[in-house]
Formats: C-alpha cells, structure tokens, sequence
C-alpha cells in the first residue's frame, strides 16, 4: 500500500515537473526580457547621430553634415515621387473614361487622410489637389534647413532626438521641453526615432500644413510651366516657418548659394 502511494506521489510531482518545464519555456523571453534587449542591441544598435564637432576644418565637416543626410532625402524623395506616380496614372485613367479600381479607390483614401485634403467635390478634385501636395522638396532646400535648424548638426535636438528641422510637438512628453519656453507655452521639441523619421515628417509638414501652403503654390506654378523646382524659389514659401520672416528665408537662400559647392551632386 505504501509502495502505491509512493508511485502516485512520484507520478503526481512528475506531472508538475513536466507542466512547470512547458510553463517555463513558453514564458521564457518575457522572464528573461533584459537579456533579450540586450540581444536585439548587439545585433541592431541604435545608429548614433555623428559628432560633427570633430571636424577641425569647416569644408570637412559640412560635407560630413550634407553626407550623412542626403540619402534620408533621397529615398524620402522617391517615395514622394512613386505616390506622384500613381495619382498621375489615375488622373489619366480618368481622362480616358477607364475604371478605377476599389484597390485604388481604398489607396486614394488614405493619401487624402495622410495629406489632410477635405471635403473634394468629386474624385478629379481629390487627385488635383493631391497632385499639388505630394511632391518633392529639393533636396538643397532640405539641407539648408537641417543646417540652420540645428546649428550644423551639433544641437542637443539634433544629437538626442535625431530633430535637424526644429520641429515641435504638443502633446507632454513628445520631445524635448526647451529650456526657454514660455509659463504659458506647451509645445516641445520633438524627438524621433532615426534620421528617416524626421526627414518624412519634415517633408510631409511642408506637403500637407496649411502654413505651407504658398510654397505648394509656388512649386505648382513651376509645375504648371514646366520650370525646375529649385530650392531658392521654394524657400520664399517659407515665411511662416520662422518669426524671422523674411529675414529668415534671405538666410536660407544666401546658405544654399554659399554652401552648393559642398553638397553631394
């Protein structure tokens, strides 16, 4: 009798043995979360933004600057490019009485969502007015902006939170709260996850805010005629970027003709 009992005691803790080492190895990676992290940082670590301070000689360090931010542009750039693209092929398509897709149709949606376009009388609207937002910004433009925003890279916002275009936020704990704002102000300097973040979510401001909206005009205009978008015209649609007005875009213009020589071509 002893014996049996003893058996089905050693089966009893067998069996909980047997369901605590099941539990354990599918509860593994959230017991073990810290080594984990640790893992996935070796294996992919955060890209540090680089420290433009060491260059010595300033040609050197603005071609280091305009470097490291010209591929973020370039791709931003192409994607701008393909959505173009493809509101492009469905103005045509309505032109030539062809139907559009519910693919397309759904697509559509979502870009008027993205770029915030509203209340379009009919679809040939919607693609128009999209057609004057989603387009590129030059990329000299870009990094004039990046170079004046963030003091060539070297500002804590551009070092900690990847922001080179002194973007703000607005909702608590977005980003960086500056040392001098207001008692009554709220905003915060945003903070991004990488460089290709800030770049999209620069570019996308310019494309989509109403504050913006005069050098949408200006770039449609060039469209419309067939010019180059250049970035010295497009700099004059940015009064509203700066309290400096106009003054500001003077500076950006005179940075862009000085600094050309030192972009990547």
């Amino acid at each position: 009798m002893h014996n049996k009992k003893r058996i089905n005691v050693f089966i009893y803790l067998a069996r909980i043995a047997v369901a605590c080492g099941i539990l354990f190895i599918f509860a593994y990676p959230f017991l073990d979360k810290e080594t984990l992290e640790d893992i996935v940082v070796d294996i992919a670590p955060r890209e540090e933004v680089p420290d433009f301070n060491r260059f010595r000689n300033v040609s050197d360090k603005k071609r280091a600057f305009f470097a490291y931010l010209m591929p973020a542009i370039e791709k931003e750039n192409e994607a701008i490019l393909e959505t173009r693209l493809f509101l492009l092929d469905i103005k045509k398509r309505r032109q030539i009485g062809k139907t559009i897709g519910r693919s397309q149709q759904q697509r559509l949606s979502a870009l008027a969502k993205k770029y915030r376009v509203k209340n379009a009388k009919h679809q040939q609207d919607l693609v128009a007015r999209l057609l004057k937002r989603v387009d590129v910004v030059p990329a000299e433009l870009v990094l004039a902006q990046a170079a004046n925003e963030s003091a060539w890279g070297t500002s804590r916002f551009a070092k900690q939170g990847y922001n080179f275009f002194g973007l703000w936020c607005f909702k608590k704990g977005c980003g960086f709260v500056p040392r001098r704002r207001g008692d009554n102000a709220n905003h915060e300097v945003a903070k991004f996850e990488n460089l290709q973040d800030a770049v999209n979510t620069y570019m996308l401001n310019l494309n989509r805010h109403f504050a913006y909206e005069e050098l949408r005009n200006i770039r449609a205009a060039l469209r419309k005629s067939q010019q180059k978008i250049t970035a010295p015209a497009l700099a004059q649609g940015l009064l509203r970027y700066s309290e400096r007005g106009q003054d500001y875009i003077d500076e950006l213009i005179a940075m862009i003709d000085y600094n050309r020589k030192y972009m990547p071509q």
